[in-house]
């Protein structure tokens, strides 16, 4: 799977140390030229060590010198690129796939990834052109910055949207499930400094994830046993490389990704009205915080890099996806869960709220995500039967086919993913039967080509 989301695949399968070892060698070049500083941090995947040594091999071999961060949320290494001044960095890392995968995820010296220019630049050097190996005294070095999420979370606690003394006093019991992914000594330091009385699971760092890792739903069952068995006030689940958080309430009932974004959103909104961006598979519900602050919703393509650019461009003051992804650009481009679990405590501290009720100010909706296994050469057939065959009231096909409803409130978009090899439908609709009915019927219509 190569796409601006990384590189990645199948440990040891299409994803070899000999190939990682090769493209981190390019892409030194590609950003260095054969000299400057290139980051490297990984998440805690079993298959991190072997690949991160690849890697790092292969910068120092045409003459790049490396600063390694160890095992690092993927938007600490992002940061750590600017406060070092850096040519670029890589993140090993597979975020929310099961553990035999790993991937390259490629940052720019902006600390922000790839976007889709950069990306295809890239692969046409890698196409076109071999690094240049140096001569052995002009290997590059290879140091250690093992401050660089401390560092992170002192630039979190000092944001002005976050009123630390506020959130102390709130005294929150907080259960977490931070799936022996890299966030687990960050987010424990994080809550301790905000004086929340801490139960957890999954928070040493060994990447043994003892469920699928992805902060779906259907994957929290024992983060909702724990929240309901210890009586918090909120459950936490972060992705193994710490970029995307969602949310139990104190009830133990998942509340979806989605509100995560909305939550962070309205505590940031409430103090600077200004653009949000997201992207076109994220819950209206994000339309409806925009529009009760007074403030412009846009939406981008799916991926990080493409909010990104968008907040870049329309100066937002928030944005994210739908999976929880939240990025403040008072701190940097990125979707950062350590961020975002402040941003909550805030909004629930601020408010006087608790989840549940947080929640139910803002309009009910149900979204439905499937997975579906169709052939990539007949997408653009199948979105033809897809509009001919929903008869919608407004589509966009800026990414994939976003098809709409305004007047029932009722959407549906259906893309490739570019992190796994399928495709996705996502429809929302007041109620879950409306949704699951509108993929059920797109899934007919896809058959039909396939």
């Amino acid at each position: 799977m190569v796409s601006v989301s990384g590189i990645r695949g199948r440990v040891n399968e299409s994803l070899t140390s000999e190939l990682v070892g090769r493209l981190a060698a390019s892409f030194g070049f590609f950003v260095a030229s054969g000299s400057g500083t290139v980051l490297v941090g990984r998440d805690s995947r079993t298959s991190g060590p072997m690949l991160a040594r690849a890697v790092i091999s292969g910068l120092q071999s045409v003459g790049v010198d490396v600063i390694e961060l160890g095992i690092v949320p993927t938007p600490t290494l992002l940061l750590a690129v600017t406060h070092h001044q850096a040519a670029g960095g890589i993140g090993i890392t597979a975020s929310h796939n099961p553990a035999e995968w790993n991937a390259l995820k490629l940052v720019s010296e902006e600390g922000i990834f790839f976007d889709q220019n950069r990306f295809k630049a890239f692969q046409e050097y890698l196409l076109q052109e071999d690094p240049r190996l140096v001569e052995s005294e002009a290997l590059g070095s290879a140091t250690e910055d093992r401050d660089a999420w401390p560092r992170h979370l002192e630039h979190i606690l000092r944001l002005p949207y976050l009123d630390v003394d506020l959130i102390r006093s709130s005294n929150l019991k907080v259960a977490v499930d931070c799936v022996h992914g890299a966030g687990g000594p960050f987010i424990n330091e994080l809550l301790d400094r905000l004086n929340c009385r801490v139960v957890s699971i999954g928070m040493k760092p060994d990447g043994h994830f003892p469920r699928d890792p992805e902060p779906t739903a259907a994957n929290l069952s024992d983060l909702t046993m724990l929240v309901q068995d210890s009586g918090a006030a909120i459950g936490l689940a972060i992705d193994p490389d710490a970029d995307r958080l969602s949310l139990v309430d104190e009830m133990g009932s998942p509340i979806g990704e989605d509100m995560t974004l909305a939550l962070a959103a309205a505590s940031v909104l409430s103090k600077t009205p200004g653009p949000i961006v997201t992207n076109a598979s994220t819950s209206q519900v994000i339309d409806d915080v925009a529009k009760a602050y007074g403030s412009v919703l846009h939406r981008a393509p799916v991926g990080e890099v493409n909010v990104a650019r968008r907040m870049q461009h329309e100066v937002a003051v928030v944005g994210g996806e739908g999976n929880g992804g939240v990025i403040l650009p008072a701190l940097q481009y990125t979707r950062d869960a350590p961020l975002a679990v402040g941003l909550v405590l805030q909004h629930l501290a601020e408010e006087g709220v608790t989840v549940s009720e947080a929640v139910a100010r803002w309009p009910s909706y149900k979204i439905v995500k499937e997975k579906f296994s169709f052939p990539r050469q007949a997408l653009i057939r199948g979105y033809g039967a897809l509009e001919g065959g929903l008869n919608a009231e407004s589509k966009d096909s800026a990414d994939g086919l976003r098809l709409a409803w305004p007047s029932l409130k009722t959407w549906i978009h259906v893309r490739p993913s570019g992190t796994e090899p399928v495709v996705r439908i996502i429809a929302e609709a007041p109620d879950e039967k409306g949704a699951k009915e509108l993929v059920s019927m797109a899934a007919e219509l896809l058959a039909g080509i396939a």
